[in-house]
């Protein structure tokens, strides 16, 4: 039976829930759960992401694990900074561009009691070792995407990262070909390419929560991901396995995750 203290408690909880709302993530809070604001097909992709980043990180870090310190990078709602921080990762900082989406990261890191994370305002064309450090393990997943410049982004991303950044991105299909390059009769073969994207009607909405810092963003193909990863600074990708019944973007190939090693 619930006290009059308890109930007041679980009152507090579910006003100050619909006070955050809308919400991007479904965390269970108690008794209570936030409820996602996006399509129920589209939800399962979190999941996927999660059941892939277990499965590597447990892999290569292993008994490591607990004396490790890990950044999420476009945190949000910090849902994989907390997955992390119950996997037993000694600290994570989630790092996100809008304070919106780090008020609901740390409210349910409080409710949670998850004390190993913590979130930070900041954008990642302007990360730096000199402020955060470095870490073993980033993570940038469900961001690259939404970028206007994302290669000084993964320039940044790579000077945190010690070992290995997690990368999830939307991809495009390959474009392959020859340029013109300086006259007539020069040309340079290419293969990978960037796709601009709009989203200036999705930035200025109620969802632009989901967009990155400008409406503007830049999308690669699998090709130009890998590219952009080694003159980030990366020296080798291996592609993570995508879980049976896993997300069907993933499953076709139309999104990718990847380990990029230092």
């Amino acid at each position: 039976m619930l006290t009059p203290a308890s109930s007041s408690a679980g009152a507090d909880l579910e006003r100050r829930i619909q006070e955050l709302a809308p919400w991007f993530y479904e965390f269970q809070l108690g008794p209570f759960t936030t409820r996602s604001a996006l399509p129920p097909e589209v939800r399962s992709i979190f999941e996927t992401r999660l059941v892939m980043l277990q499965a590597f990180v447990k892999r290569h870090f292993g008994e490591r694990l607990r004396g490790i310190r890990a950044a999420d990078i476009g945190c949000h709602e910090g849902f994989y900074s907390i997955a992390l921080a119950r996997m037993g990762v000694a600290e994570i900082v989630g790092i996100d561009v809008r304070e919106t989406n780090l008020e609901k990261a740390r409210f349910v890191s409080e409710v949670l009691g998850v004390s190993a994370a913590r979130f930070e305002q900041g954008n990642s064309e302007r990360l730096s070792p000199a402020e955060y450090g470095t870490f073993p393990l980033t993570l940038f997943l469900g961001l690259l995407y939404h970028l206007e410049n994302p290669m000084l982004c993964l320039r940044n991303v790579c000077a945190l990262t010690e070992e290995v950044c997690l990368v999830e991105t939307q991809v495009i299909d390959e474009i392959e070909g020859r340029a013109e390059w300086g006259s007539r009769g020069w040309s340079r073969p290419y293969s990978g390419v960037l796709a601009l994207i709009d989203e200036t009607s999705e930035h200025f909405s109620d969802n632009g929560a989901e967009t990155g810092a400008t409406p503007l963003s830049t999308c690669p193909s699998r090709q130009a991901l890998e590219v952009m990863l080694r003159h980030a600074g990366f020296r080798r990708i291996e592609y993570l396995e995508v879980p049976p019944n896993g997300y069907e973007q993933l499953a076709r190939g139309k999104r990718l995750m990847c380990a990029a090693w230092k």
